[in-house]
């Protein structure tokens, strides 16, 4: 393997930085809602599929009283 001299390294830190593409403003902010929408669609499944099992749980705990 070829030894980079920091110089080397450096010029191709730069070269590559010129190559990366920035996201627009409106596709940072519209990634940004659908990660709040889609967190929020999940945190409501979660929240009734646990509710669900709860029930279920405390009906079978009386059942066993």
């Amino acid at each position: 393997m070829a030894k980079t001299t920091p110089m080397e390294f450096i010029n191709q830190v730069r070269t590559e930085t010129k190559k990366i593409v920035w996201p627009t403003w409106k596709e940072t902010w519209m990634t940004g809602l659908m990660v709040v929408i889609m967190t929020t669609i999940l945190a409501v499944f979660f929240f009734a599929v646990d509710s669900f099992f709860h029930t279920i749980v405390q009906q079978l705990l009386k059942l066993a009283q």
